[in-house]
């Protein structure tokens, strides 16, 4: 008893002389810490959470945070990391520098450790606003958008009219698929913004997605309007893939890449528009220029090492043996809901997609990153291949994955259908995880003849990932790896994945289109033959193609390219002619 009463009465006096040095010197943000750390300790929550509020308001005066601050700015990341980890040894509770070094791990991809480094912030400083913000952005990040929107609606509920929240939550919003709510959230930030090039960008996005493809068009020539350097405008433009570009719109394209102000994204942008812009025209020379100039901009900020991927593929297929298959057998969730369509971006996936949709058991979604993200917490959590962790799970572990990726995606499922599609193309290198944890999931691989594929990739400008795209040897020898790898699986598991050839889905619709249905157990629909006048939202660049009847115009376009395309050959390999698997 008397322990605890000289304790409390040390911590009083340690709380009395804070107090007053925080009084004395109060744009001394260290004080405002160690207040907050010793009110934590005597526990007063409330005391402390507002000392910490104090530490942030005056954290500029801070000469070590001020050296990181600058550092970040100056994007001298490795020195910016080093500041802030030595200061963090010293005052651990330091929810600025904690900030600060999530930014720089969301710089770096390491959005996981941006989120915890976030919630100890949060923890501390629960009304720390620009550290929830932070945190709201990187769960979006980390396709947790709904847990992004619990965020923001606590940011909101103090500052409503905040409109970085409310286009943040337009945003998450988009993620979950309710696009008309973001849309009246967009609309609304434009009557307030209008001269806001960036927010009608997002706004055409939105519009686009939901099928309200010239309301679009006006979003992104009002972008243009406003920021005339706007090269994304430009290629959301072009990437509708049905749009033609008028001779002004050539010229003022061409004037921005000559103007040294335009910025490195806006210029790639600008050049993969005037490809598309000049192919229309069949100026393929010109065109074909464009393109490759875009490709070697794009491939100078995010470089790519195609041997990297080959060795990913060579352990999966040392790891997906037969025998390591056979001696799991039985093994995952038993759900039959999720349909996997697989394959390299711009085979013809998102045809694939549509059709079943248009099934009235199948709901459409999107491109979902839970299997992907499944592969990233492997990672972390076991060190290593995620292929190596993978070997060391249980058949219950195995299972919890499978229920976990169902929990996960619930989100996206709108209509209460007993089947949902998951398109991630890039799931084609899990689809040994696939079958582990969800054994009953049908698996559907899209492909395209390699030339047209590689090419189609290879004038693509993506948001963000396929780096593998940029540059024609690049990507050939991608499709290369993954025919191999492919060719693996139904070795080891034969017949369990369904290969749907595009030329032949183009050219025989309607055989091909029973025998998709057969393979995922579903009765012919007529429907599925009316695929584009589904008005479901589409998110992929193919949006506006599926929305109209099967064509085949496009199907051999990439010959117009002919002379340009040998490194590409190359790199393909015996894949060139021995690809349909």
């Amino acid at each position: 008893m008397g322990v605890a009463a000289g304790q409390a009465e040390t911590i009083g006096a340690g709380l009395v002389r804070l107090r007053r040095a925080a009084c004395a010197n109060p744009a001394q943000p260290q004080i405002w810490r160690q207040l907050a750390d010793a009110l934590d300790e005597a526990g007063d929550r409330a005391g402390a959470a507002a000392a910490y509020l104090e530490h942030v308001r005056h954290a500029p005066f801070d000469p070590a945070l001020m050296r990181a601050a600058a550092a970040l700015h100056g994007n001298d990341i490795p020195f910016a990391e080093r500041l802030l980890k030595t200061h963090l040894k010293r005052a651990p509770t330091d929810v600025v520098a904690m900030r600060m070094l999530a930014e720089l791990a969301v710089r770096l991809d390491r959005c996981e450790d941006a989120q915890r480094l976030l919630e100890r912030c949060l923890e501390l400083a629960p009304d720390f606003h620009e550290a929830r913000h932070n945190c709201a952005i990187v769960l979006n990040r980390l396709n947790r958008p709904q847990d992004a929107l619990v965020e923001l609606e606590r940011l909101l509920d103090a500052d409503s009219g905040n409109p970085g929240y409310r286009n943040l939550k337009a945003v998450a919003l988009c993620h979950t698929g309710d696009y008309a709510t973001a849309i009246g959230i967009y609309a609304e930030l434009l009557r307030q913004y209008p001269q806001q090039a960036a927010l009608w960008l997002s706004y055409g996005h939105a519009l686009k997605t939901a099928g309200r493809q010239e309301q679009a068009i006006s979003a992104y020539e009002r972008c243009i309007e406003l920021d005339a350097d706007f090269g994304d405008a430009y290629w959301s433009l072009a990437n509708l893939k049905t749009f033609r570009f008028s001779d002004a719109q050539i010229a003022a394209m061409r004037d921005a890449l000559a103007r040294d102000s335009v910025g490195e994204s806006h210029r790639q942008c600008l050049e993969f528009a005037l490809g598309k812009a000049l192919e229309d025209r069949s100026e393929y020379a010109d065109s074909f220029r464009h393109y490759e100039t875009g490709n070697v901009l794009r491939l100078q900020q995010i470089p790519y090492n195609p041997g990297e991927n080959t060795a990913r593929l060579h352990r999966a297929q040392a790891t997906f043996s037969a025998e390591f298959l056979r001696a799991r057998a039985g093994s995952g969730a038993t759900a039959h809901d999720p349909i996997f369509i697989v394959g390299l971006p711009r085979a013809g996936s998102t045809l694939i997609e549509q059709i079943l949709a248009s099934h009235s058991r199948v709901e459409g979604t999107m491109e979902l990153p839970d299997i992907i993200s499944i592969t990233r917490d492997l990672r972390g959590t076991r060190g290593g291949t995620y292929h190596e962790a993978l070997a060391h799970l249980t058949r219950e572990e195995l299972r919890n994955l499978g229920e976990q990726y169902l929990e996960r995606t619930r989100i996206h499922r709108k209509l209460g259908r007993p089947f949902f599609i998951d398109k991630m193309p890039n799931n084609f290198a899990h689809v040994g995880l696939i079958h582990l944890i969800l054994p009953n999931a049908k698996i559907i691989d899209a492909r395209r003849h390699p030339l047209a594929c590689c090419f189609s990739g290879f004038k693509q400008h993506f948001a963000h990932g396929q780096n593998f795209t940029y540059g024609l040897n690049n990507i050939g020898r991608y499709f290369r790896d993954y025919v191999e790898w492919m060719r693996h699986v139904d070795t080891v598991l034969p017949g369990r994945v369904h290969r749907v050839i595009y030329e032949e889905m183009v050219t025989n619709t309607e055989h091909e289109v029973r025998r998709l249905l057969d393979y995922c157990g579903l009765p012919f629909e007529q429907a599925c033959l009316r695929f584009f006048e589904n008005e479901r939202p589409v998110r992929t660049a193919s949006s506006e193609q599926v929305r109209q009847p099967i064509y085949q115009s496009g199907v051999d376009h990439w010959q117009h390219y002919q002379p340009w395309l040998d490194p590409l050959k190359q790199a393909l390999g015996p894949a060139l002619t021995d690809y349909a698997g």
